[in-house]
């Protein structure tokens, strides 16, 4: 089959580049009869998949990208992204769950293209394409949540345009990523103070998450209480 052939000449042509084999003269395959196939849009589509794998090896080979490999350790967003407080990643994360329609924890293309179409900041095919671009580590060309947490990052640090999709989703999101983190210190001394300050706001909001819960608890129980009273009164 066309794909099983393209497959095998993807593999043969990466050993050539990494020394495995020596290269040779390809066959040109045709009918007995001398003519030749027409090619299939299937077969085009391949070709054309085939060519961007084998330009990307070459941009690896010749040191002009970055060969990401997929991470391994547990992502934290509270100790990763500490400059935003625990509310802000909270916000940001149910936004991401939102616009997350296939449930798979990234926002594709189509996802994007809604979320923007919701916050009224329309964008072309090539826009959205761009805005995943500008923050994709791991170029799947999709967000993931830690990837979604960067637009923010960066839009707190002043380092996307004023007119980039990326810069109209932050400011249209009605969170607030105002506050700088240690990043933003100009002395030491200084940083190590906006860092004192930082976790002891972490462990407060810790402290209010429990307390609300444990008023929560409480008030339930008082309800229950309540309720037994009553029908104890009724029998």
């Amino acid at each position: 089959m066309a794909t099983d052939e393209l497959s095998s000449k993807l593999s043969r042509r990466l050993q050539i580049e990494e020394g495995a084999e020596d290269p040779v003269a390809e066959d040109v395959l045709g009918h007995q009869n001398g003519s030749e196939e027409k090619p299939s849009t299937t077969n085009a589509n391949a070709d054309s998949e085939l060519g961007a794998k084998l330009m990307r090896r070459g941009e690896l080979n010749e040191g002009l990208g970055e060969q990401c490999q997929p991470s391994m350790k547990v992502f934290n967003p509270y100790t990763e992204f500490k400059e935003f407080s625990r509310n802000q990643i909270k916000d940001m994360e149910r936004m991401f769950k939102t616009y997350d329609a296939g449930k798979d924890n990234y926002i594709d293309l189509m996802e994007l293209k809604l979320m923007m179409e919701k916050l009224g900041a329309s964008q072309t095919h090539i826009g959205l394409k761009n805005m995943i671009k500008e923050v994709d580590e791991d170029l799947d060309n999709k967000l993931s949540f830690r990837e979604f947490l960067l637009i923010f990052r960066k839009a707190a640090a002043g380092e996307l345009a004023e007119d980039s999709g990326l810069s109209v989703l932050a400011r249209l999101s009605e969170i607030d990523v105002s506050t700088e983190g240690v990043k933003g210190a100009k002395t030491f001394f200084e940083a190590k103070v906006q860092a004192i300050n930082e976790s002891n706001r972490f462990e407060a909001e810790i402290r209010q998450e429990q307390e609300a819960k444990k008023k929560q608890v409480e008030e339930q129980k008082q309800r229950r209480t309540a309720f037994k009273e009553l029908q104890s009164a009724f029998k």
